[in-house]
Order: structure tokens, then C-alpha cells, then sequence
């Protein structure tokens, strides 16, 4: 297949969230219920590009919102979201429907997030969470929650990256340790004890950035 029109056009790009998900839901309705992610995949490998469209409309913001807190920097969160929607769109034809489809991107998202961790790795040992640019955006009303926010951000940059994404997965994306298992290709028990340690340092990281204050 080739590039769908998302892939290539900024200006698609740069719509928000909110008017392309309400395009796509007009779009496909079936019975005034939005259709089904297993039958948009269907149209899309029978041509119609379109039903792609509604598939990103639906889960980039999920995508974009775990990246984001995953890797720390908005911007390598956006370049993982967008190959993540690319990958998937030329490897359509694998996804089986037994699988939500929701579970199979997500497969494919902890993947690029991975690589682009790796990668990052070579240059720095951490996370840095772009924290600052909130706390210069905030105004006086909404300052103390932008200031947990931040708080948050560098408490999870703290985590050790198999133990931040566990956690985003489990108690951000509220996700069951069996989909967890089938989008990381790690166990239950494992997982489980990856959240466990991620809550304990959490807990830690945050009492700590507060003595700090």
C-alpha cells in the first residue's frame, strides 16, 4: 500500500484532535454506533484509505499521551507516534482480529519507544522531562497543578524504563496485566513486580522532589 494522505500532508497533521475524531466518527457510523476497529482495517486493506484515518483519529491521542510520558520529550513522543501509525498501516495485513486492535499498535508503539530509548541512551542516561516549558505556559490559576505535573514527569523520568512503561501501561492506559503481557511480550508475574517496584520509587521520588521544595 502506499503512504495514506496522513503520512504526507502537515497540514492534516497540524488539525486537532478533537474536529478529526468528530470527521471520522460522521464517517463511520453504522446505526448512529462508530464502526468497529476490525471492520475499519477491513476497509482500509480493501482501499479505503480514509478508514485509516479514523483508526489514527481514534488512538493518537492515547498513542501520543503514553509516548510522551514513556520518553519523556514531546517532540521524540510525536516522531514514535507518527512511525508507529506508518508501521502499522504497511503491516495491515498481519493484524488478526482476535487481538484488539488497540493491543496490536500499542505492540508496535513500545517498540519504536524502545528503539528511540535505546538511541537516546547512547547519548544520555535518562529521561529529562520537558517540564520547564509547563511551568512557563502556566498561568497563576492553573500553576499548582502544572507544578504536579511536573512533579510527576521527573519522579516517573526517575523509573527505569521497563519499570515507567509497566507503570504508564497499568495505571495510566488502565490496562490488564494479560494485555500488557501480550503488547510487551512480558509475563504477568513479571509485570506485576515491574509495577510494584515502579509505585515503591514513585512514592520515593515524589516525597523526595517535595523535601526539595
Amino acid at each position: 500500500m502506499t503512504s495514506p494522505a496522513f503520512a504526507r500532508n502537515p497540514a492534516e497533521r497540524a488539525r486537532s484532535d478533537a474536529a478529526r475524531a468528530a470527521e471520522g466518527t460522521r464517517r463511520y457510523m453504522d446505526d448512529e454506533r462508530p464502526v468497529a476497529d476490525a471492520e475499519l482495517v477491513r476497509r482500509t486493506l480493501a482501499g479505503e484509505t480514509a478508514a485509516y484515518t479514523t483508526l489514527v483519529d481514534r488512538h493518537s491521542r492515547a498513542c501520543l499521551r503514553f509516548a510522551t510520558r514513556l520518553l519523556g520529550n514531546r517532540e521524540d513522543a510525536e516522531d514514535a507516534t507518527q512511525e508507529t501509525f506508518l508501521r502499522a498501516y504497511r503491516a495491515l495485513g498481519t493484524y488478526e482480529e482476535r487481538t484488539a486492535f488497540r493491543t496490536w499498535l500499542f505492540a508496535i508503539l513500545i517498540n519504536r519507544c524502545r528503539t528511540a530509548l535505546l538511541q537516546r541512551g547512547r547519548r544520555e542516561r535518562r529521561v529529562q522531562p520537558d517540564g520547564d516549558a509547563l511551568e512557563r505556559a502556566a498561568s497563576p490559576a492553573v500553576a499548582p497543578l502544572v507544578e504536579l505535573r511536573v512533579e510527576i514527569a521527573r519522579a516517573l523520568a526517575t523509573l527505569a524504563p521497563e519499570q515507567r512503561e509497566a507503570f504508564l501501561l497499568k495505571h495510566v492506559e488502565q490496562l490488564e496485566y494479560e494485555e500488557m503481557a501480550g503488547i510487551t511480550g512480558v509475563g504477568v508475574s513479571a509485570l506485576k513486580m515491574r509495577v510494584q517496584r515502579a509505585c515503591t520509587r514513585l512514592r520515593e521520588s515524589l516525597k523526595d522532589l517535595r523535601h526539595e521544595r
